[in-house]
């Protein structure tokens, strides 16, 4: 538990595995900024210690407001979580151009954007976690935009590691697999068995397992670069061409 409240900004945060990041650090007594396109239509649990803006993590303009505000309330901050994202599925040849910038602007230049609007108020010793995923780093048919995104976000969280480390600021990369959300929940029945199939834990990993890992990130005092998996082993089985 923090002896002093600390300020987290999650993007994202008012589905899913952002959702489930801001009730778990609101649990540990600390506050949160919440970015989202949507304010959230349910109660969270601590509402006192939750303020949500609505953002839209594309436009910089958007974020650059948002983080004023946040800058105006609390002063400084102590982490920074990039979850917000969207997903369009499509192979190279079907895929429209429109699907394709949306999930680039949103999965990617959304972190761009809210990573250098938070830099200057991070306080020495925070941190930023990124949220990744297993398509970043082990292509998947269909999933051309979304791969691209999550593997160019991977090159941005090294970039700003190498960048940062001389202001105690840590930047790390937590790499969900098949998760239980509202993004997954459109996939096929059949589509949904193969990957569990080839989960080794043989299930579906849910929201709060990847939220717990998130923040104990932002507190790893050491960690500057990583790339931490919480996937149920799916990184390293690799569904190929054929299956």
């Amino acid at each position: 538990m923090s002896t002093q409240p600390k300020t987290w900004i999650i993007t994202g945060g008012s589905r899913g595995i952002g959702r489930a990041v801001v009730e778990r650090v609101i649990a540990r007594g600390d506050r949160v900024v919440s970015l989202s396109r949507g304010v959230s239509s349910l109660e969270f649990s601590r509402p006192r210690q939750v303020m949500e803006i609505k953002t839209d993590v594309t436009e910089g303009d958007s974020v650059a407001r948002a983080i004023r505000a946040v800058a105006e309330e609390y002063g400084s901050v102590y982490a920074l979580v990039n979850v917000a994202g969207v997903h369009r599925g499509g192979r190279v040849t079907d895929l429209s151009r429109v699907d394709w910038d949306l999930v680039l602007r949103t999965n990617l230049t959304g972190a761009f954007e809210t990573s250098r609007a938070t830099v200057p108020i991070l306080e020495p010793g925070g941190a930023i976690v990124n949220v990744g995923a297993v398509v970043g780093f082990r292509g998947f048919p269909g999933d051309v935009a979304y791969g691209s995104a999550k593997a160019g976000l991977s090159g941005m969280t090294q970039v700003l590691a190498a960048e940062l480390a001389p202001r105690n600021i840590r930047v790390n990369l937590v790499v969900p697999g098949f998760v239980d959300t509202d993004m997954t929940s459109t996939l096929s029945g059949r589509a949904r068995e193969k990957i569990i199939a080839s989960i080794p834990a043989g299930r579906i990993g849910e929201a709060s397992e990847i939220a717990q890992v998130i923040v104990d990130v932002a507190g790893a005092t050491y960690m500057y670069g990583a790339t931490v998996p919480v996937d149920g082993g799916l990184l390293n089985s690799f569904i190929g061409p054929g299956r």
